[in-house]
């Protein structure tokens, strides 16, 4: 049996061996033992198998993609989806591919290459194509240029071949239209000018140092030979010398003869008059290479311009760009739809004269003339005299605002509607708000007639008041009545000062005013419509507002008075009670002067009122003296403010109070 310290010493050895065992089990495997765990780097066509899929089986792919080195371009983006390179655009080409092999400082780079966009034209992974193009030969050029332009009846047999680098460089040259050299001395590398088929075509002459694109498209025509769409007849049947000398002689370019008597040979000036008296400038000084090409033209008639690019050249005030382009001269024939090229019976060579010209379009307009209101400058055929017939930045192809070209001819209605208050039509320049331009069916070429005009803005507010007051004017449409349809120096675009505009119709109050001892503010101001509503109300005599609340818009003080102590009951309920709304031989405007007012309500010969006034005769009271007429404070409607003894109804220290 173990003593208690030996039992002590056993049991720390077997605490002792549990821990050293404990340490051994956790301790590290060597490698030899078992495979050690570490982080292992993941390609990026792990997660891109889409794009592996896509490229991988491609003829041609870029060193990064072929040799997986995708940081060569791109920087590692985690699980975030997103594009992150190391430069941005053509930059990161441009650290690979030498701008200067690239041709880059050369007078011509192509737009892509300048804009820094080779992805344009390049696939930057890869492609089945060449170079890494995104599509094949001159499909790649068809992206940005129009094919049309390079297909035809009869294509250039190079492009066929090698496609548009037969002639052009992909990126940049020291030549027009990136050409790989001048233009002839290009041409020639392939047509050999001493071959018998060359001089035949060429009608004998050395036309090697001259520009093959004067008369041949370098891309595709429906002309054989290449020649342009329009080709002077003396080209097409190399009869070269119909206008030039001798081929075989010493100045074989020089023509028979000089400017538009050459071409009067052919063509007839008389048959390219027409009978016109006004000839155009150019022809009647026979410039015709002004607008003609002597060979060929990409445009018809051999001009040397499309469309209006043609006139513009001279005329360059006329091909600024508009708001509102008339349609005649912004699409199909455009200057030749009313201009002739050559001469015409007409000044400035137009094809017909005045508003004839304009009725071959414009047809429905004609019908205006009909009307029984018609636009003198109108009935006249004026057209341009308010209509720019070329576009206008402003609709209808006006020459300026409208109330500005109306103006033109009213001049004086501009001094006339300088007022302070002016109809919004006649402010924002709209004349055609309410008068037709060209014809209408009511007088001053009004659109309608009377009320049924104004209603077209004011359609809420001419709308009668069914069962309450319509001033007769306004229930007549009479409009014009109190209105300037123009402008006015007046509130409400009135025709005279609200006095004299309402004081010709209700001359009464007018008399009412000039003998009364007291008069209402607002019609001492020709103020009526503070209290009338001009046009409709709900209440007799076109009232704004019923009595009192009428009243105490203004005089809002004694509103406060009735609202805050004892009313008299009549003013309380109506003004009109006491007071007459315009004018009064009395004094406040009231319908009767002293007592005899208040003693259409009081009983003045009772003994009680005698008892209280003392026994004053009524007929020498001044109620208003101690009585508010409105309102106070006082039961009895005595004044707020009172004499010391009166309050204490001890009249008789200051008065003589004789005993009955």
């Amino acid at each position: 049996m173990l003593s208690q310290s030996s039992e002590r010493s056993f049991r720390r050895v077997i605490v002792l061996a549990a821990m050293v065992g404990a340490a051994l089990l956790v301790a590290p495997v060597p490698a030899s033992g078992a495979e050690q765990r570490r982080f292992q780097k993941k390609e990026c066509l792990d997660c891109h198998q889409e794009f592996s899929k896509k490229y991988n089986s491609l003829t041609n792919l870029h060193p990064g993609v072929k040799e997986s080195k995708c940081e060569d371009c791109h920087l590692r983006h985690g699980i975030v989806p997103k594009l992150i390179l190391k430069k941005d655009g053509s930059a990161l080409c441009l650290s690979c591919h030498d701008p200067k092999t690239l041709g880059m400082d050369n007078p011509k780079v192509h737009k892509p290459v300048a804009d820094r966009k080779c992805s344009a034209c390049h696939d930057p992974h890869g492609s089945n194509a060449a170079h890494l193009l995104r599509a094949e030969g001159s499909e790649s050029c068809y992206a940005c240029h129009d094919r049309k332009n390079f297909e035809g009846r009869v294509v250039h047999a190079v492009i066929g071949k090698d496609g548009c680098k037969a002639c052009h460089n992909a990126h940049s040259s020291g030549q027009e239209a990136l050409l790989k050299q001048a233009k002839i001395p290009l041409c020639l590398s392939c047509h050999d000018p001493s071959k018998e088929e060359f001089k035949k075509a060429h009608g004998g002459y050395s036309v090697e140092k001259t520009d093959c694109s004067r008369c041949h498209d370098p891309h595709a025509s429906a002309q054989k030979a290449l020649l342009k769409r329009s080709v002077h007849d003396p080209v097409a049947s190399a009869s070269c010398d119909a206008c030039h000398a001798d081929a075989a002689g010493d100045k074989p370019f020089s023509v028979n003869e000089q400017g538009g008597a050459l071409c009067a040979g052919c063509h007839d000036d008389a048959a390219l008059e027409a009978g016109g008296t006004v000839v155009h400038a150019p022809f009647e000084g026979g410039m015709c290479l002004s607008c003609h090409d002597p060979h060929a033209s990409q445009f018809p008639k051999l001009v040397l311009r499309e469309g209006n690019g043609l006139c513009v050249d001279c005329h360059k005030e006329k091909g600024r760009a508009k708001g509102f382009p008339h349609k005649a001269v912004a699409a199909g024939k455009g200057c030749l739809a009313c201009h002739a090229p050559h001469a015409a019976k007409n000044a400035k060579l137009l094809v017909a004269n005045g508003a004839d010209l304009c009725y071959g379009c414009h047809a429905k307009e004609k019908q205006a003339e009909q009307a029984k209101s018609v636009h003198p400058p109108f009935a006249g055929g004026e057209c341009a005299g308010c209509h720019d017939p070329h576009g206008s930045d402003i609709a209808a192809f006006l020459r300026d605002r409208q109330d500005r070209v109306c103006y033109g001819c009213h001049s004086d209605k501009e001094t006339a509607f300088a007022k302070s208050r002016v109809h919004s039509p006649v402010l924002s320049g709209e004349c055609t708000a309410c008068h037709g331009a060209h014809g209408a069916p009511e007088p001053k070429l009004l659109k309608k007639a009377g009320a049924a005009l104004c209603s077209g803005c004011h359609e809420e507010l001419m709308k009668p008041e069914t069962g309450g007051a319509n001033h007769p004017p306004f229930e007549g449409g009479e409009c014009l009545t109190c209105h300037d349809p123009h402008a006015s120096g007046f509130v409400g675009m009135t025709v005279a000062k609200q006095d004299k505009l309402c004081g010709d119709c209700h001359d009464n109050v007018a008399a009412d005013l000039e003998k009364g001892k007291s008069r209402h503010r607002p019609v001492v101001d020709a103020e009526c419509t503070k209290c009338h509503s001009p046009h409709k109300a709900k209440l007799a005599k076109l009232l704004l507002a019923p009595s009192p609340d009428l009243c105490t818009v203004c005089h809002k003080p004694l509103k406060a008075a009735i609202e805050a102590g004892q009313a008299h009951p009549p003013a309380a309920r109506d003004c009109l009670r006491c007071h007459v709304p315009h004018a009064s031989p009395e004094g406040t405007l009231l319908t009767k002067g002293g007592a005899a007012l208040c003693g259409e309500c009081h009983d003045l010969k009772t003994g009680a009122f005698s008892m209280a006034h003392l026994g004053i005769d009524p007929a020498a009271m001044h109620c208003t003296s101690c009585h508010e007429p409105h309102a106070s404070k006082d039961p009895k409607l005595f004044r707020n403010e009172q004499h010391p003894p009166f309050a204490a109804r001890s009249c008789e220290e200051c008065h003589v109070v004789e005993k009955r």
